[in-house]
This record gives structure tokens, C-alpha cells and sequence, in this order.
């Protein structure tokens, strides 16, 4: 669009807008006079661009600045509301929908900026043509990807359904580059990736769910009803896995309760600035199983509508909730069309569980001095309870009934995995392995340890630890001061303890490095179900627990509830 007609129609805008002051002022003053701050600041942010476009010494790009200033506006605000460009809008409806027109990868780039295969779906496109993770894309379509962004090769991979692409991969063992046509096909992401029992006499059932998108619920219902028809005799507890789960619809978190709680029982509502989006949402189908045992699995990456299903669930004294505190998202969010197939995505109001109590850790609205927002303080936070008396607090995230912290990985793991050298070391191990056993008993043994720590002396490895990085920075400072000689021997003898300390890191740590290894081994066989049925069976503190208490610890589960 030229700088003429984009006067023209803001211009008309700004008319229009006008004409809406008018009306509006005669029943409510104070938001006509922000009506007509936001006139004249559009006026002035048009004769800005205008400006630049007509006098800066280069050309300018309109719409790339636009959206910069935009982004800039929103910053101000919470980091949930967010301008979406025509552009941006097909992958806005991909993620929002749970699928999109691909090929079924995640694409990753290496240290030497080349764009390799992370992941690959199960029955996918690239899966049915042989591709395998590990492979280097070389092109697609003729465009070569080393160098390129990631999301920029993705748009190059995503397509109609039906469209083909050619691309060109080279084996990472190899080296041979080999050429694919593809056709792309319709990805569904699912919202309930794994479900299976976690127990060995098969009456305790597993549902994991990593999104609730639309019919989310429903998927849940399907995965319950099959496994309470697999099970030995009957089902004596349900485990609903919301670890790392962001969230999503609403509706469909209100639908997931529904499964477990009768109908007409009120989940949440939700509160706003206009009067329109106060709601209240109570369960309205006939409940799964309303009596049955249930165990609900959350971590600090559980969020949105993931706290609206843990903390209902608890305020009602439905389910215990295991694991470390969510992550404290109580606000709410529509999409709004704002002209050209763009759209902006704001937070209206904010949800509000049975208890009484908003879950939100941040006040966006009120920042410190340099910008950033402070958490819920914990002499702030505000005591609720639940139907059964139990006290539970706002302003903060759903804090379990049972805690089991998160792990963190140690720098020894985390350093492996982020320069690929756990991935990488799966690669070669998968094209020398024809065969591994079942997903659920497989385990990297100590043998298989032995030899990854000797392929690592073959690739250079090396890590810096803190106490190093202190050190060095010592030794530095006492060269730029030119007395590093007095303390010579003390520094030596400090790098050679901590040498030894980085040798026995491989020892105290090996356990979580072998989990590491088991879990993208598998992955390579078995797919995404293999690896969490993996983790599942051999590395989950959180599982055994939820198993324990509907099993021998019956007691305590219902110690917990108040029972």
C-alpha cells in the first residue's frame, strides 16, 4: 500500500473514530477523553511514518515498522497479548487447532548452523520416505538451509496437504546425501499422546495430556473408556499427567473436569473491565466417574487452563495434586480481528477457581522502576479453603497436596545435551543397534555408559564448571594487577581439585545421564509414545507416588482429601 492511500485510510479511521467520541461521550466522559488520546496519537504516529517514508535517506519497510512499534506497545502490557500478522495467522491457527499441512518434523540447528532432523512423527510423511532423526536437510525445493532460521525452513517444510516437496538429506554417518520427494499431508498434533496403565496388575490408568485444544476432552474420554475396558477386573484409579502442559480452551478444561465430577458442579469464572466477559462455567454433560481415585500430575511448566483442571479439582476435593507448584497463570485471552487478516490476541479478564481464588503469579499492571514484574509475595497471598476445609492460597500457582520437586539437570547433563552430544551419540548408536528391547524395558547399561564416556574423549569434550569460571576469572584479574605469581601454586592446586572433581562428575551423575541416553535412544525406535513409556516405567518419581497412594498408601490419599 502507498504512503497516499494509507493517509487516506487512516484519515478515514480517525473520522470515524471521532464520530464514536462523539456518541460515546455523552454518557461516559473519562473514556472519551482516552478516545481522543488515542485520535491524536494515531494522527501523529501516521505523520511519523508518512515523514520517514517521504524524507529517510534509505527506504524504509511500513509494515515491518509498524509491527516493531506495536510489539513494543503490547510490551508494556502482559506478555499473553500479542499483535498476529497476516502473515503469522496460518501458524496461529496450526497451534491453536492442534494441526497443520507438513511433513511431521522437528528441525533443530547444529553448532555449524546446519539444519538437522530432531524429530520425527510417527506415520508421517518424512517418516513414511525413510527419513530418520539425525539427517542433515541440506535443501528444499532448491533453497539450501544451512545458515537459515529455523521457523524460516519450517515455513519452506509446511504446505497444503497434497502439495510435494523435494528435498535433499545427507546421512549423519555416511555422509551420503540422498534426494526425497514428499507429499505433505495433514499433521494432527495429539492432545493425549500416551495413555497406558503405570501399574503391574493394569487397574491404575495413565492419561497424559500435553494441550487442551478443541474435543481435548473427548480424547481424554476415549483414552479412560479403553483402558477401563483393558483393565484386569477394574479400574482402581486414574492419573492425569498435566506436566508441561501450557494449556489452552477453557471450555475444554471445564470438560476435563466434567469427567471426574458430576454435572451442574461450578469449576470457574471468570472476571473482567466489561461486564460482557464475566462468566461462570459449570459442568453441563453426565460425569465419567464421579468416585473413582484420581491423581492429577503438575509441574512449573503447567499452566492456563492446566491450573483451572488442578486447582478446581483440588478446591473441590476431587483429586490430589503431585508434583511442584504450577505456574501461576490466571488470565484469560480472546482473539480479536483488527482489519487485514491480522488479529490481536488480549487478555480480558481473569479466571477465578471454586475457592475463590485467582491463581496469578504476576501483576503485569503495576511494574518496578526498571520494567520487570515482581512475583506475588508470599506475605500477600491470601488463604482460601476448600469444600473440605483445607487451606490453599491465591497469587502464586497451584501448590500440590503431595510435593515432589522438579529435578534439575546438572551442568555435566544439561552441557551433553545442549551441544547434542546425548542426540548425537543416539545416532550412531541407533545405525550400529539393528534391534533394542520393548520401550518400557529398555535401560542404557553400564557397559554402553563406559563406552559413551570413551566416543566423548574421541569428540573433544569439554565443560566449564562455576568453580572454574571463578577461578579463571581470579587468575585473570591477578595477571591484569601483575601479582599472580605470589598465589602460582595455591591455583594450580585449586585447578587440580576441581579436575578431579569434573572426573567424578561422570560418576555422580551417571544415573541421570544414562535416563538422558535411554530416553532419545528409545525415542529413535519407538517414536514419542516409546520414549514416554520409557520414562514412564524406569525414571518417574511422580508416577510411583500417584500409584502408591491408590494403591498400598490408600490412606494417605485419603488423609489428604480429608476423607
Amino acid at each position: 500500500m502507498n504512503t497516499i492511500a494509507l493517509g487516506k485510510k487512516l484519515v478515514l479511521g480517525l473520522g470515524l473514530m471521532a464520530g464514536s467520541i462523539q456518541g460515546y461521550s455523552q454518557f461516559n466522559e473519562a473514556e472519551a477523553d482516552k478516545f481522543f488520546e488515542i485520535s491524536k496519537n494515531l494522527e501523529i504516529y501516521t505523520n511519523v511514518l508518512k515523514e520517514l517514508n517521504t524524507f529517510y535517506v534509505d527506504p524504509i519497510n511500513p509494515g515491518k515498522m509498524t509491527k516493531t512499534g506495536l510489539d513494543g506497545m503490547l510490551n508494556e502490557l502482559d506478555p499473553y497479548t500479542n499483535f498476529i500478522t497476516e502473515a503469522e495467522a496460518e501458524q496461529f491457527e496450526m497451534e491453536f487447532n492442534g494441526k497443520y499441512g507438513g511433513v511431521g518434523v522437528v528441525i533443530r540447528t547444529d553448532s555449524n548452523k546446519n539444519i538437522f532432523i530432531a524429530e520425527v512423527k510417527e506415520k508421517s510423511p518424512f517418516d513414511k520416505a525413510g527419513i530418520k532423526p539425525g539427517d542433515f536437510l541440506v535443501s528444499v525445493d532448491g533453497n539450501l538451509t544451512k545458515g537459515r532460521q529455523e521457523d524460516e525452513v519450517g515455513l519452506l517444510l509446511k504446505g497444503a496437504p497434497g502439495s510435494k516437496i523435494k528435498v535433499v538429506l545427507k546421512n549423519p554417518v555416511t555422509g551420503k546425501e540422498m534426494s526425497k520427494e514428499v507429499a505433505r499431508e495433514e499433521i494432527v498434533v495429539p492432545s493425549v499422546p500416551y495413555a497406558g496403565f503405570v501399574d503391574n496388575n493394569k487397574q491404575i490408568a495413565y492419561v497424559m495430556l500435553s494441550q487442551f485444544n478443541p474435543n481435548c476432552s473427548k480424547d481424554v474420554r476415549k483414552a479412560l473408556d479403553s483402558l477401563k475396558a483393558a483393565a484386569n477386573g477394574e479400574l482402581k484409579g486414574v492419573v492425569l499427567d498435566l506436566r508441561g502442559n501450557p494449556g489452552g480452551l477453557i471450555t475444554e478444561a471445564v470438560n476435563i473436569c466434567n469427567l471426574f465430577v458430576d454435572k451442574g458442579q461450578h469449576i470457574v469464572s471468570t472476571k473482567a473491565k466489561h461486564k460482557e466477559w464475566d462468566k461462570q462455567y459449570p459442568t453441563t454433560n453426565e460425569t465419567w466417574d464421579a468416585k473413582i481415585p484420581l491423581a492429577i500430575l503438575i509441574n512449573g511448566s503447567s499452566a492456563s487452563a492446566s491450573e483451572i483442571v488442578s486447582g478446581a479439582l483440588q478446591d473441590i476435593d476431587r483429586a490430589v495434586i503431585i508434583g511442584s507448584k504450577s505456574f501461576g497463570k490466571g488470565l484469560v485471552q480472546v482473539v480479536r480481528p483488527v482489519g487485514y487478516n491480522s488479529r490481536l490476541k488480549v487478555t480480558t479478564a481473569k479466571y477465578y477457581i471454586p475457592s475463590g481464588r485467582c491463581i496469578q503469579a504476576l501483576d503485569y499492571s503495576h511494574r518496578n522502576e526498571d520494567g520487570t514484574v515482581a512475583a506475588v509475595p508470599d506475605s500477600l497471598r491470601k488463604a482460601f479453603k476448600t469444600v473440605a476445609g483445607r487451606k490453599v492460597f491465591d497469587g502464586g500457582g497451584i501448590e500440590p497436596d503431595v510435593k515432589i520437586e522438579s529435578e534439575y539437570y546438572s551442568l555435566l547433563s544439561s552441557k551433553l545435551m545442549r551441544d547434542q552430544f546425548i542426540f548425537n551419540y543416539a545416532t550412531e548408536y541407533y545405525y550400529a543397534h539393528p534391534n533394542i528391547e520393548q520401550a518400557k524395558d529398555y535401560k542404557f547399561s553400564d557397559a554402553e555408559y563406559e563406552a559413551f564416556q570413551k566416543w566423548l574423549t574421541t569428540k573433544n569434550f569439554k565443560y566449564e564448571t562455576k568453580n572454574e569460571y571463578i577461578l579463571e576469572a581470579l587468575k585473570k584479574n591477578a595477571e591484569e594487577e601483575k601479582n599472580f605469581d605470589r598465589f602460582k601454586g595455591e591455583y594450580n592446586t585449586l585447578l587440580s581439585k576441581i579436575n578431579q572433581e569434573k572426573k567424578q562428575d561422570f560418576v555422580n551423575n551417571k544415573n541421570e545421564i544414562k535416563e538422558l541416553l535411554s530416553s532419545e535412544i528409545v525415542t529413535r525406535y519407538y517414536y514419542q509414545k516409546g520414549q514416554i513409556e520409557n520414562q514412564l516405567n524406569n525414571f518417574n518419581a511422580a508416577i510411583k507416588k500417584a500409584v502408591a497412594l491408590m494403591t498400598t498408601e490408600q490412606a494417605e490419599y485419603n488423609k489428604v482429601l480429608k476423607k
